[in-house]
């Protein structure tokens, strides 16, 4: 008991920190860059002019390339990790204002907040070393090996089947404005609420939708024995593309992951940290 408690309290004390906060804020910023560039990739490739990856790892790579980006790299990376310490003190400690399923559903979450923080701070770091390779041939090539393997091919489409629901969550989400309850709402001006409600819902939704895309063109993957289709982010917005109507979905999604951007920027002013 007493070894739980010290623990609980070391994380209280940490989750607490100023700088803690002031780094997570500045990483929700990066994030938001990040997320601005991913849609900007997302219109290339809509219309057939982008040669670089459509996913986070193309958008690191894009900021890399620019004037300062080696320093704001570093900057968003350092951002990220402080991120994950707190979604992590979260997922153990956390979100004690909510019961029952609720705190569940956000401690779980928060998981998945963790991973998807350190990988990218990991990613930005890698870029940063000029050692990032293709995040699409790295996926493919992991997706061909495991089903390869006794039972893989069952791995492979469970795993697309938990991202997709993930995605349709997502989606849910967004559309029910769930994130409100992460945001100082007391704090917002009228015009701020509007604007967060409006950019939260396109974001979670346009996000949401592409994850549960690339989930399912994993199971696709799994059922046809067809490692190509199993590239992430950068087969989803590709799928969509080549669509009736395809650049014009490519578009609105692009819209919708650019909302999600600008509402980061809002989040480093109005989340809870």
């Amino acid at each position: 008991m007493s070894l739980a408690w010290n623990a609980e309290a070391a994380a209280s004390r940490t989750a607490h920190s100023r700088w803690l906060e002031l780094l997570a804020r500045v990483g929700f910023i990066g994030y938001g860059v990040v997320h601005l560039l991913f849609a900007w990739l997302a219109l290339q490739i809509a219309f057939g002019k982008s040669g670089e990856e459509g996913n986070q790892n193309g958008a690191l790579r894009t900021l890399g390339a620019q004037p300062f980006g080696k320093f704001l790299l570093i900057t968003i990376a350092v951002g990220l990790f402080a991120m994950a310490i707190w979604q992590a003190l979260e997922a153990l400690f956390g979100h004690r204002t909510l019961r029952d399923k609720d705190r569940l559903f956000e401690r779980i979450a928060s998981v998945v907040r963790t991973v998807v923080f350190l990988w990218l701070a990991w990613t930005a770091v890698k870029v940063f070393q000029d050692a990032s390779s293709n995040a699409a041939n790295r996926q493919e090539a992991l997706t061909e090996k495991l089903m390869a393997s006794a039972g893989g091919r069952w791995l492979v489409g469970l795993a697309g089947l938990v991202i997709a629901a993930v995605g349709i969550g997502m989606v849910i989400y967004g559309l029910k404005k769930k994130f409100f309850r992460n945001l100082k709402t007391v704090e917002m001006s009228p015009k701020a609420h509007k604007l967060a409600r409006r950019l939260g819902m396109a974001g979670y939704a346009a996000r949401g939708v592409v994850i549960a895309v690339t989930g399912l063109l994993i199971v696709v993957a799994a059922v046809r024995y067809d490692p190509e289709k199993a590239r992430g982010l950068d087969a989803a917005l590709r799928t969509l593309r080549d669509q009736s109507y395809g650049p014009v979905l490519l578009t609105l999604m692009a819209l919708g992951i650019a909302a999600f951007g600008v509402y980061c920027f809002l989040q480093s002013r109005y989340r809870k940290v």
